[in-house]
């Protein structure tokens, strides 16, 4: 089994972080949350958003950015970020990953970009656009980890509720 950590550092919007939660549940990943938190844990449109599968969650609130490092040590950090000069695909991502994200309207802190360049990746966009959202950015990086490690413990197929194939 494989160990696959999602990252969000400050999430503003509740809705972003229930897409989040919800693609972290039906992959296996754990979902680690970073304060200060632009909503509450209780907040309706955060558990809208993951609907039924918030209890399906492994979910760890830190106080700080540096109280997630302290507790999160010997893990292999991964900074998405439109800053990156690598792309996300040119990566070979262990176990023990994680993928961290920034807040949505400053994303993450330059210092720690600086101090990891070769670990800051790019999702590739237009260059005339900022960026893309959160979640859609989160659910792109972890279908690419997961792909690497061959999906592992995931259904790899469907069936038809009416008919058979």
């Amino acid at each position: 089994m494989y160990n696959l950590n999602i990252v969000l550092v400050e999430p503003q919007i509740p809705q972003n972080t229930g897409n989040i939660s919800r693609t972290c549940a039906v992959t296996g990943a754990k979902l680690h949350l970073v304060k200060p938190l632009g909503f509450e844990i209780s907040d309706k449109h955060l558990k809208r958003a993951g609907l039924d599968y918030w209890d399906k969650l492994d979910i760890t609130v830190y106080d700080s950015i540096d109280d997630f490092f302290r507790r999160n040590q010997g893990g292999r950090f991964y900074y998405f970020t439109t800053k990156g000069r690598k792309v996300y695909s040119e990566e070979n991502f262990p176990d023990n990953c994680y993928l961290v994200f920034g807040r949505e309207d400053k994303g993450l802190p330059e210092s720690l970009l600086h101090d990891n360049p070769d670990c800051c990746l790019r999702i590739p966009m237009r260059p005339d656009l900022r960026s893309l959202n959160l979640s859609n950015s989160a659910a792109i990086a972890v279908y690419e980890v997961l792909r690497q490690w061959d999906f592992p413990d995931l259904s790899r197929e469907g069936k038809l509720t009416q008919f058979t194939w």
